[in-house]
C-alpha cells in the first residue's frame, strides 16, 4: 500500500532564512520516490510547465486517487478563495467527441500518454458538444462535485491560473536526521533542510536524494546521498571522519567516541576502519611478503618478519616499495639503440631509419646484392637480396655457368668477336663462319646436303623434316637416319645453333676435330684449283710415260686431249665445325 509522506514546509521568511532564487513552493509532499509541490503565483500553462522542467520535473499527473489526495492535502492550508492551479493535462489542436475518448476525453498528460485510473471533471458536457483544442486543465475546489475533492476544469492555455503543481521523481529518499534528545535540550540544536526543488524548512518526514541539512550550533552540513550499489539513501559528506556524535551517531557505522572535543569512529576488534573514517570492514588476513610484493620478495635474515621487494629487469620499485613500475629505457643517455628506440613494458625495441637494416644490433645501409658476385661481364640487382648476371650485346649467359657469357646470334650475319689487341683474331658462334674478316655469316647447312629430305636453314643451325622412309617420318630433327651416323645419333639431335639462346646443360659436340681457326671461302677456292692442277699434271705425266715405251698403235687407246674435258670438278662439302669462343 502506498504510503503518503507529508513534508511540512515552512515559509523561509518565517525561519529567517534567505530564500533561493526562483519560484518557491508553498507546500510539498512525497509518495515513495515521487514528490509533489504547490507553487503559488499567476502563470499561464506554458510558463508553469517551463518552471517545473527547470527544477527537474514536470506538471503534476493525477493518475490515481492517491495523487488526488495529495492535492487535497496541499490545498488544505489555503484559507482564501479556491484557487485554480494547473496540472499536466492538455488537449492538442483539433476537435473530438469527448464521449468516445475514454476517461480523459481526448486529453493527454504532459508526459505524452493518457494512462490513468482516475478522473474528476467538473462539467460532464451533457449536450455532447465536441471539445476543440488547444485546452489545458486546472484543478479547483470551487467546481468540486463532492466536498474535499477538487475538480478538473478546461481552461484556455494562455489564461493565467493562480499557481501550479509540479511533480518530481527521485531514486531514493532519506529520513530526517536523528539527534540525541539530550543534545537538543542542552545545546538547542536546530536543523534546516533544503530540497532540490527549493522547498526549505525544518519539519520534514522524508527528504529526496540531493537534499541538504544544516545542523546548528555544530556547524555540520550533510547531504542525502545514495551510495553506488546500495538501494537506500543515507546522510553523509565528502570530508572523511566523524562529525558530532549526537547527530546520526557521527555517521559512524559502529561506535562514535567523543574525546577531547573531537569525534572519532571505532570499529570492532575483527574489523578495520576504512578510508572514509566512518565505515568498518573485516580486517584482511595477514599476507606473506610474496603476496605483497609484485615481483620478488627478499626476507631479511636478521630481522624476523622484515622483508624487501625487488623488481625484474626493466622495472623499478614504486613509491609504496611493493609495486613495480616500468623504467623508460629510451630516455637513458646514451640511448641503448643506434637510431630509434621504442619503450615497452619491462624492455625496449630498437628500430632503424628508413633505408637502413638492423644487422647484429646495428643499423647499416643495405648491402648491394652484387657485392662479391662473380659475373663475367656485369651484375644487375634484383630486389634487395638477389642479383643476375647480364652480358654485352651479342652474348648471353651460359646455361651451365650463368656467371659466364657466350656468343649468341639470331640473324644471318653478326659482328665477330675480335680481340682489340689483335684485330686479326676473331671468333664466331657455332654455325657461323668468319667472312670478310669481321663478319660472322651463317653457314647454310642445307646446301651441304646434310638432310636427305626437306631441309630448313636457321640462324646458326638447321632442321631436317624427315620423309616417309625415315624412322622419324614427319618429325623435325637434324638427322633423319640415325643408323648412318651410329653413335653420333645423339649428337645430331642435340645440335643447336646460335639462333636460339642455349638451353641445354650440355654443349653440342661433333666427331670432327676442331680446326685451328675458321675456314675462309677463298681458302676453299684455292684448294679446289690446286686439286684440279694436280689432276692435270698427273694426266700429262701418264701420257708422257706411255710415249716413252715406244708402243706403236694405229689408234691410241686413250685420248690425251684437254685435261679440262676429262676432269670433273667435284663439290667440296664443308662440315659444320664448332668454334671455340
Amino acid at each position: 500500500m502506498l504510503r503518503v509522506l507529508l513534508l511540512g514546509v515552512l515559509a523561509p521568511a518565517g525561519l529567517g532564512l534567505s530564500a533561493p532564487p526562483g519560484p518557491q513552493p508553498r507546500g510539498s509532499q512525497c509518495v515513495e520516490h515521487d514528490c509533489f509541490a504547490l507553487f503559488p503565483g499567476p502563470a499561464t500553462f506554458p510558463a508553469a510547465s517551463q518552471a517545473c522542467e527547470q527544477l527537474g520535473g514536470h506538471l503534476m499527473t493525477v493518475r490515481s486517487s492517491v495523487a488526488a489526495d495529495v492535492i487535497s492535502l496541499l490545498l488544505s492550508g489555503d484559507s482564501g478563495d479556491s484557487p485554480r492551479l494547473w496540472i499536466g493535462l492538455q488537449l492538442q489542436h483539433g476537435c473530438d467527441d469527448p464521449e468516445q475518448l475514454g476517461p480523459l476525453r481526448g486529453f493527454q498528460w504532459v508526459t505524452g500518454d493518457n494512462r490513468t485510473s482516475y478522473s474528476r471533471w467538473a462539467r460532464l458536457h451533457v449536450d455532447r458538444a465536441p471539445l476543440c483544442g488547444p485546452l489545458c486543465v486546472a484543478v479547483s475546489e470551487a467546481g468540486a462535485l463532492a466536498s474535499g475533492e477538487p475538480a478538473w476544469e478546461e481552461q484556455q492555455c494562455d489564461a493565467e491560473a493562480d499557481g501550479f503543481f509540479c511533480e518530481f521523481h527521485f531514486a531514493a529518499s532519506c529520513r530526517p536526521l536523528l539527534v540525541d534528545s539530550g543534545a537538543v535540550a542542552a545545546a538547542g540544536v536546530a536543523i534546516t533542510y533544503s530540497t532540490p526543488f527549493r522547498a526549505l524548512g525544518a519539519d520534514f518526514q522524508a527528504l529526496p536524494v540531493g537534499s541538504s541539512a544544516a545542523v546548528e550550533p555544530f556547524g555540520v552540513e550533510l547531504e542525502c546521498v545514495a551510495p553506488r550499489g546500495e538501494a537506500e539513501a543515507r546522510w553523509g559528506r565528502e570530508a572523511p571522519g566523524a562529525w558530532e556524535c549526537s547527530v546520526e551517531n557521527g555517521g559512524c557505522e559502529h561506535t562514535c567516541n567523543r574525546s577531547a572535543g573531537t569525534s572519532h569512529c571505532l570499529c570492532p576488534a575483527d574489523a578495520a576502519l576504512q578510508a572514509d573514517g566512518r565505515s568498518c570492514a573485516a580486517a584482511p588476513e595477514e599476507q606473506s611478503c610474496y603476496e605483497l610484493c609484485e615481483h620478488f620478495c627478499i626476507p631479511s635474515p636478521d630481522v624476523p618478519g622484515s622483508y624487501s621487494c625487488m623488481c625484474e629487469t626493466g622495472y623499478q620499485l614504486a613509491a609504496d616499495q611493493h609495486r613495480c613500475e616500468d623504467v623508460d629505457d629510451c630516455i637513458q643517455v646514451p640511448s641503448p639503440c643506434p637510431q630509434l628506440c621504442v619503450n615497452t613494458q619491462g624492455a625496449f625495441t630498437c628500430h632503424c631509419y628508413p633505408g637502413y637494416d638492423m644487422v647484429d644490433g646495428e643499423c647499416v645501409e643495405p648491402v648491394d646484392p652484387c657485392f662479391g658476385s662473380n659475373c663475367e661481364y656485369q651484375c644487375q640487382s634484383v630486389g634487395q637480396n638477389d642479383y643476375r648476371c647480364i652480358c654485352a650485346e651479342g652474348f648471353v649467359p651460359s646455361p651451365q655457368a650463368p656467371h659466364r657469357c657466350q656468343m649468341f646470334c639470331n640473324q644471318t650475319t653478326c659482328p665477330a668477336d675480335c680481340d682489340p689487341n689483335n684485330p686479326d683474331s676473331c671468333q664466331c658462334p657455332d654455325g657461323y663462319i668468319l667472312d670478310d674478316g669481321y663478319i660472322c655469316t651463317d653457314i647454310d647447312e642445307c646446301e651441304n646436303g646434310d638432310c636427305p629430305d626437306a631441309c630448313r636453314n636457321l640462324p646458326g643451325t638447321y632442321e631436317c623434316i624427315c620423309g616417309p622412309d625415315s624412322p622419324f617420318a614427319g618429325q623435325v630433327a637434324t638427322d633423319c637416319d640415325p643408323k648412318m651416323n651410329g653413335d653420333n645419333d645423339s649428337d645430331s639431335y642435340s645440335d643447336s645453333g646460335s639462333g636460339e639462346p642455349p638451353v641445354s646443360p650440355t654443349p653440342s659436340t661433333t666427331s670432327i676435330p676442331s680446326p685451328v681457326g675458321p675456314l675462309h671461302s677463298g681458302v676453299l677456292i684455292g684448294i679446289s684449283i690446286a686439286s684440279l692442277s694436280l689432276v692435270v699434271a698427273l694426266l700429262a705425266l701418264l701420257c708422257h710415260l706411255r710415249k716413252k715405251q715406244g708402243t706403236t698403235r694405229a689408234e691410241p687407246e686413250y685420248k690425251c686431249g684437254s685435261p679440262a674435258k676429262e676432269v670433273v670438278l667435284q663439290q667440296v662439302r664443308t662440315e659444320r665445325t664448332p668454334q671455340k669462343l
